[in-house]
């Protein structure tokens, strides 16, 4: 009984929204507002460039953040992990993006990126470089947007591995050392495998990160130009709320929510292999 209330909610408010939209994605819309059972939506679907573009957007975005965010982590937490005055200033300075909203960051950068008056074009201009259109050249606008999540996320996978670093014992590694291993040589023999539990917890969210957040995208390119910066999530928000396509949106979802999870699993699969757990 003292469950009941917290399984009413739990059932309202994420079982039944991942079974309607799973039912959905299976109604094929007709006329005077009948639906038959099928199979078009996810034809359609997979049929559409523009899905097709946000998916391998998508992918890069992915590659593009996850990556250079986890190893910038990695080496801040490395460089800031010793607790001292200065250490102190400098991890909050790599924290501060995490305390400013996405939306405020991508108005900031806005600012900075706009062509010919931004801040980064004045001083590209002071070395004689010429104006650049970083939001408004389909070869750059996807790199921008992935420039400002690396700067937004590698402060919060920080503190994680500096966490993570906390728990590597000191005496593994003074051992190490005095048997002749370098820095490098210590990193990769003891202090990489026992991260493996931290990589297991922090590599699911920039997966989900990766995913879901398109607040800058909404507010700095509405996924242009030509359809550069569109990703899976912000296709789906054009075909419900603009479109009005909730069948189109909700096989899109499936798919989305199917991949993020397969590619969950592999990543708990591929660190729990690797991982170090001591006895």
């Amino acid at each position: 009984m003292l469950l009941t209330p917290s399984a009413v909610f739990l059932f309202a408010f994420t079982y039944w929204p991942v079974a309607r939209v799973l039912g959905q994605s299976f109604l094929v819309g007709r006329f005077a507002g009948q639906y038959r059972p099928g199979l078009d939506n996810y034809a359609r679907l997979f049929a559409d460039q523009h899905f097709v573009r946000a998916v391998a957007n998508n992918i890069v975005y992915a590659a593009g953040t996850i990556g250079p965010s986890l190893a910038l982590a990695l080496l801040f937490a490395l460089a800031l992990r010793e607790t001292t005055p200065w250490n102190a200033v400098l991890r909050t300075l790599v924290v501060i993006p995490l305390l400013i909203p996405l939306v405020a960051a991508a108005a900031l950068f806005t600012f900075i990126l706009l062509p010919g008056a931004g801040l980064l074009d004045f001083y590209l201009g002071k070395l004689g470089m010429p104006m650049i259109n970083w939001l408004g050249d389909p070869d750059l606008a996807l790199g921008a947007i992935i420039a400002i999540t690396v700067w937004k996320n590698t402060g919060y996978y920080m503190l994680f591995f500096i966490a993570g670093l906390a728990g590597v014992p000191q005496d593994l590694l003074d051992a190490a050392k005095i048997d002749g291993a370098g820095p490098v040589r210590r990193f990769r023999a003891i202090t990489l495998p026992m991260l493996g539990p931290t990589f297991g917890f922090v590599l699911p969210i920039a997966l989900v990160n990766a995913l879901t957040q398109i607040d800058h995208v909404v507010t700095m390119t509405q996924g242009g130009p030509s359809d550069a910066t569109n990703l899976l999530l912000y296709y789906i928000y054009q075909q419900a709320a603009q479109n009005d396509d909730t069948g189109l949106a909700s096989a899109a979802t499936v798919i989305s929510v199917a991949a993020l999870l397969a590619l969950a699993l592999l990543s708990f699969r591929a660190v729990e292999r690797l991982a170090y757990h001591e006895s």
